[in-house]
């Protein structure tokens, strides 16, 4: 079938798709290295090899998921001279969103499932017109549910908050607009397998013709075995095998055998392979078949292959868009994996030699707040260097792993009923040592048996122990050159390195290894002069060749430089020395560089402080005691010499070393006095600083718990007093409907009490005037009924409406009543008749001529 052929759409980076790039991989990286030893030749490209930066691209490289990844971002990473400020604040804000995303969708943001150099093959087949492979169609399916994936996962993250959604946004901006052919994804699954291979539904010829192998190999095999069982021959032995797609039967032995064939190989090792002749049919049918299924294999890939054709563009875009995320989150996991900081990285303004952060502030957080009062150029507290903290990782995961393959191989020769000797022998031994592990680790250590195992746990403890010491930087704002004294093997070059590739790592979008909050500068280079620049080639000695570097870098470095330097003054004539060391540290402190960290052994370089502010001393901590460094740097104290009274701790001869104090003379033992008295006063400052500074957060926990607890009380007395209220209000309420209730059956019990009473008493007046004359009671009660009926006449002949203190009479309760409010509007009155209110219409009271003073 001929093929349309079409010109290859670009892709960035364009390197990612060349033709070659699938073949070697390899020859890539080792062609980014070679260009990096040839720019080796520039001072700021030397720095870098003698900081080592090429061993943190790596590792931060690693944590990338696809090669592709990997690939990128170490070649970012060496690009690191180039970067520019604004771009350095785009790369943190993308690794601080990576790191918000990471820890909101766990391991949502994982690529290491995605065949990018599959999908970069599939791309090149279908640009150059070939057919595509079903295993590269995979793997553009891949790649459209990883984005699509990551696009859910994206979104999802954003509704957390609007803080969310602006923390992300550097991801979104292109991620969230790839647009996935679901069409197309459907398309591959209906015709690939998740394992490369077609379907047998791509096509109906296809199942046909398949179906059309599977008889005919059932055939083969069935002639085969019926062959092989009516060999009689007991001295040969066949079985059936395959040669280049043909069925046939191999046969071993001296005797031929008893079936016609065709011999296609033979030796005397091997056997011979000979096809019968019934089944060479067969065999030539069963090869006819593949071939209509090879070609119906590809007539599907074809038609696969336009579809793809159509959405190429739409896929390099997608394959670029997830090379950029898998980058991003290479640093982000890194700075994760390894506790980094995120800095506040800031840009000097020079213009009237003051530092301003920049104009859109931090990327995150405000981080001033956080500092020290005091202003700082640069601040980065318990900082680690990232090659030291990455071996003791290393090396610690790889003892542990040793540890717990130690302890399998035990449990297994246990289950298997293997004796374990010199348990009890061993478990003396850890008593006897009092190792110093976790209970996990010691209960882990009780079950080995064997010296190896003991080991493995002993250098699992001895790691654990040994876990690199940080550093802590703190250099004034007003400080242009900081000059570092102290003995050999002490951490001097170990923090100048520590320093460089904080401002490397900061500039290029990592976080940095160190505790917050971080202040550190945007430096356009950082130079170094560190190590033994002696050659043989250029006949440079050791003096000469940093001499030769130096002059390099004070020639290039600039306002804007961080400078390194790592014994200046070293290698010839001490006193020439010093005054060279001095010279050129002045010309770094008046225009050579924003900031220069020197270190020393000359005593003259530790004086500049006193005549110039722009300089200030450190030296590294020397534990006389046990006669070792602590790594510790300590600040604004000048390194002393500890030579002699090292040598007299050795067992030097006192002669010895009176002698070699009496030739130092009293000038340098007063100094070396001064300096010892200096730094017990540094260390009990620092230990009372360190006491304060707990008081303080101790005071500040308090405080934060008495307004805490006085905020408790006011909202339980609020709610107390809120409560108490609702049951008083809820009572009253139930108290009114009560009295209410009770009025109204009271009033309607008395009503009804007084029309019995008239009815017994009318019916007893009844009986009576039919008996006879009425008593003395009777006819009182009927003069007072006569009375209170005349009454009732009087007030219905005087008519009108009764005014407030009227007295009335009240036909229904048959008793008077006093006018107490008058309601006209509603033609209402209200009266009361002893204890009782009661509201009636005016046609219902009678006003008699009797009133009450008013």
């Amino acid at each position: 079938m001929l093929r349309l052929s079409a010109n290859p759409s670009p892709f960035h980076p364009s390197s990612l798709l060349s033709p070659s790039a699938s073949l070697v991989r390899p020859r890539r990286l080792l062609r980014l290295r070679a260009l990096a030893v040839a720019a080796s030749a520039s001072p700021s490209a030397r720095s870098l090899r003698l900081l080592e930066w090429g061993k943190v691209c790596r590792a931060v490289a690693s944590f990338a998921g696809t090669a592709h990844g990997r690939e990128a971002t170490e070649k970012q990473l060496w690009g690191v001279e180039d970067v520019s400020y604004e771009h350095s604040r785009r790369l943190l804000r993308e690794t601080e969103a990576a790191v918000r995303l990471l820890g909101s969708s766990g391991g949502s943001l994982d690529f290491s499932g995605l065949d990018t150099v599959a999908v970069e093959s599939a791309i090149n087949r279908v640009s150059g017109g070939s057919v595509i492979k079903g295993q590269e169609a995979m793997a553009v399916v891949s790649l459209m549910l990883l984005v699509e994936s990551l696009q859910g996962t994206i979104k999802a993250a954003m509704k957390q908050g609007e803080d969310s959604r602006d923390l992300l946004m550097p991801l979104t901006e292109t991620i969230l607009d790839a647009v996935v052919s679901k069409s197309l994804v459907k398309s591959i699954q209906d015709i690939i397998d998740d394992d490369g291979s077609v379907k047998d539904t791509a096509s109906p010829e296809l199942r046909r013709y398949r179906d059309q192998v599977q008889v005919l190999e059932s055939r083969l095999c069935q002639l085969m075995d019926k062959l092989i069982r009516n060999a009689d021959n007991e001295a040969s032995l066949s079985e059936v095998s395959s040669v280049n797609g043909r069925c046939c039967i191999k046969m071993t032995g001296n005797k031929s055998s008893n079936f016609d064939g065709l011999l296609l190989s033979s030796g005397s090792d091997a056997g011979s392979m000979i096809e019968p002749i019934v089944a060479i049919p067969l065999n030539d049918e069963l090869q006819g078949a593949r071939a209509l299924v090879a070609r119906a294999e590809l007539d599907a890939l074809s038609k696969l292959t336009d579809k793809i054709l159509l959405e190429l563009d739409n896929i390099q875009i997608l394959m670029q868009e997830t090379i950029t995320l898998d980058k991003v989150t290479a640093r982000a996991k890194y700075s994760i994996a390894y506790d980094g900081t995120l800095p506040d990285l800031y840009l000097p303004n020079f213009e009237h030699g003051t530092i301003d952060t920049a104009k859109d502030g931090p990327v995150s957080t405000t981080f001033s707040d956080q500092l020290p009062k005091r202003s700082w150029k640069l601040f980065i507290p318990n900082a680690y260097h990232p090659l030291l903290l990455q071996q003791h990782q290393e090396n610690l995961r790889r003892t542990k792993k040793d540890v717990a393959s130690a302890t399998s191989e035990i449990r297994r020769r246990r289950i298997y009923g293997q004796d374990i000797a010199e348990e009890d022998q061993l478990a003396a031994d850890l008593d006897f040592m009092k190792i110093r592990v976790s209970p996990r680790l010691k209960k882990t250590m009780c079950i080995l048996s064997s010296l190896d195992n003991l080991c493995f746990s002993l250098q699992v403890s001895e790691l654990e122990r040994n876990h690199p010491i940080p550093v802590d930087f703190m250099i004034a704002e007003e400080t242009t050159v900081l000059v570092i004294t102290g003995p050999n093997t002490g951490g001097k070059t170990i923090s100048l390195k520590t320093v460089g590739l904080a401002s490397l790592m900061a500039k290029i979008g990592l976080y940095i290894l160190a505790s917050e909050p971080v202040k550190i500068p945007w430096f356009d280079a950082v130079y170094a002069d560190i190590g033994d620049e002696q050659s043989l080639t250029q006949s440079l000695s050791t003096f000469s060749g940093h001499l030769k570097q130096i002059g390099a870098i004070r020639a290039q470095s600039t306002s804007q430089s961080l400078v390194l330097l790592d014994e200046v003054g070293a290698g010839t004539n001490p006193l020439e020395g010093a005054a060279l060391g001095m010279s050129l540290l002045e010309s770094f402190a008046e225009a050579g560089s924003f900031l220069t960290l020197a270190t020393t052994h000359h005593g003259e370089l530790k004086t500049l402080k006193y005549s110039n502010d722009s300089f200030e001393n450190a030296c590294v901590e020397f534990d006389e005691e046990n006669l070792k460094p602590t790594f510790r740097i300590l600040w604004g104290i000048p390194g002393r010499s500890n030579a002699i009274n090292i040598a007299e701790r050795l067992g030097l001869s006192l002669d010895i070393v009176e002698s070699a104090r009496q030739l130092l003379g009293t000038a340098g033992a007063e100094i070396n006095a001064l300096i010892m008295d200096m730094e017990k006063f540094k260390q009990d400052y620092h230990e009372q600083l360190q006491q304060a500074q707990h008081y303080l957060m101790q005071s500040k926990e308090l405080h934060n718990n008495l307004e805490v607890a006085q905020k408790n009380i006011v909202d339980h007395t609020t709610a107390q007093r809120k409560r108490k209220s609702r049951v008083v209000s809820e009572y009253a309420v139930m108290a009114r409907s009560i009295i209410h209730k009770k009025f109204q059956l009271f009033r309607e019990s008395a009503i009804a009490q007084r029309v019995v009473e008239e009815e017994k008493a009318a019916e007893k007046a009844k009986l009576e005037r039919v008996k006879g004359p009425e008593p003395s009671s009777t006819s009182s009660l009927k003069k007072t009924q006569i009375t209170n009926s005349s009454m009732a006449t009087k007030a219905n002949e005087d008519g009108g409406i009764p005014e407030v203190g009227d007295l009335v009479y009240v036909p229904k309760l048959k008793n008077q009543a006093t006018v107490v409010k008058i309601d006209p509007s509603k033609n209402e009155v209200q009266v009361q008749a002893g204890m009782m209110k009661l509201k009636l219409k005016l046609k219902d009271v009678k006003i008699q001529k009797q009133r009450t003073s008013r």
